[in-house]
């Protein structure tokens, strides 16, 4: 029996410890390739309340809401989805049915009357996509205006409860359109001409700073946002034209094809790499602030209104990783790449059409009426959209909060910090208003 629970924590990648004893789940095999890890209060009263974790493509078996949530009280199911570490394949409107089979699964659990979807990160358009369907039906994620369709089989998907957004992105589209370095010439991999030097974030002339936070100005900004819609849009056309060209047989190809995107980033190959002029200029405030006082939920338990901006640290060192191939390029099939990486635009941040992808957080709360709660973290750059899609959300039944200091993972911000321990209790902050939040309506 030691061995079996020592064997099953070696697969899910999990330190077995006494101070999170509810980290030795119950190892669940979903039909197909998806795969779960079943999480259960040591002690207390059996849960109501099912809870599921989710990604696109990460390892999520071992995220942190797992133990935080479990040992507050709830059921945690941590699944990985039909693409776990596979971002080249992924069909995006394909993963409601793994999202559903994780909601089924937790019905069907003993005393659970109600499930929650924890939305954290890429979890944020994947959860929405699937809760908007599930309350829409098929037709949501089809029409004239859509870059790729669903299918009929996203038919009868059974609606969450509720759903927690916890630092939810926009979309992995809307980020890979902010990533990308307008600056390129052309499409070419390795690019083989020198980058536009009136689009370059990394030229110093233009306000990079490779010592700390750069200072671009107004123009540079309005004239880089609106390029690195232009590459996207010509991504798009390209992507399209190749398989409309597979269509008419008139392609080297039957099925698909590889698209590599230069400079584009590749934040899964390690530190981020990429092309996000706020992350060099944490002060655009279209970005990193609240455009209007929020609830600030502050280290030590209390919450203030005020307009909140980001305490992100300045990271010039993209520059040099976003010229590398490892951390700088992405590489999708022209499919995978349309139905989870494109959308139209007009500028990189206020000019989207959000409901032209179905991977789109902000375009799938406006069909949503479940209860949503948004979470942002203050030390990371997803403040102004986790506003909008509160703004935006339909649901009559929402809340949003910014967590003091916390990074994308919900630890303190070291490097933000003015002192030691300034940002010490984020983790415990963020999953206990988490809890109260669930409590006070399920």
């Amino acid at each position: 029996m030691q061995r079996t629970a020592l064997a099953l924590a070696i697969v899910l990648g999990l330190a077995v410890s006494s101070a999170r004893a509810q980290s030795s789940p119950q190892f669940i095999a979903f039909q197909g390739i998806s795969k779960g890890a079943l999480y259960k209060p040591d002690s207390g009263p059996a849960p109501h309340v099912g809870i599921l974790v989710m990604h696109r493509t990460a390892n999520f078996l071992n995220h942190r809401a797992c133990a935080e949530l479990s040992s507050r009280g709830f059921l945690l199911l941590c699944m990985n989805t039909r693409y776990e570490n596979n971002e080249a394949l992924v069909d995006f409107e394909k993963l409601p049915l793994d999202v559903k089979a994780g909601v089924e699964f937790l019905r069907r659990q003993p005393r659970v009357t109600k499930v929650v979807l924890f939305a954290h990160s890429v979890g944020g358009p994947l959860m929405s996509f699937y809760q908007a369907v599930a309350e829409n039906g098929p037709a949501y994620c089809k029409g004239a205006n859509k870059l790729t369709q669903c299918a009929d089989d996203l038919a009868g998907l059974i609606p969450a409860d509720g759903i927690v957004f916890a630092d939810a992105h926009p979309g992995n589209a809307i980020n890979l359109l902010r990533s990308l370095n307008p600056a390129v010439a052309n499409e070419n991999n390795p690019p083989d001409a020198p980058p536009v030097a009136a689009l370059d974030m990394f030229d110093p002339k233009n306000g990079f700073n490779p010592d700390g936070p750069s200072h671009y100005s107004e123009e540079f900004q309005a004239r880089y946002f609106k390029a690195q819609a232009e590459r996207m849009n010509r991504l798009i056309d390209i992507a399209r034209d190749k398989l409309d060209r597979i269509k008419r047989n008139a392609y080297p190809y039957p099925d698909d094809d590889i698209m590599i995107i230069p400079r584009g980033g590749n934040p899964g190959a390690g530190a981020g790499a990429d092309a996000r002029l706020f992350v060099a200029e944490p002060d655009i405030a279209a970005i990193n602030s609240t455009s209007r006082p929020v609830k600030l939920l502050r280290n030590d338990g209390t919450i203030t209104m005020q307009i909140v901006k980001s305490v992100f640290v300045a990271d010039p060192s993209i520059a040099r990783r976003n010229l590398s191939f490892r951390s700088g390029t992405k590489v999708f099939t022209l499919r995978s790449f349309l139905s989870a990486q494109a959308v139209r635009a007009g500028n990189a941040v206020d000019d989207i059409d959000y409901c032209s992808t179905n991977n789109s957080t902000i375009c799938a709360v406006q069909s949503i009426s479940a209860p949503v709660l948004f979470a942002a973290m203050g030390a990371h750059y997803f403040i102004r959209d986790n506003e909008r899609q509160y703004d935006l959300a339909h649901s009559k039944d929402k809340d949003f909060v910014v967590i003091e200091g916390a990074t994308h993972g919900f630890t303190p911000c070291q490097a933000c910090a003015a002192s030691a321990g300034q940002y010490s209790n984020t983790v415990k902050n963020l999953f206990d208003y988490i809890a109260a939040w669930i409590n006070a309506r399920f």
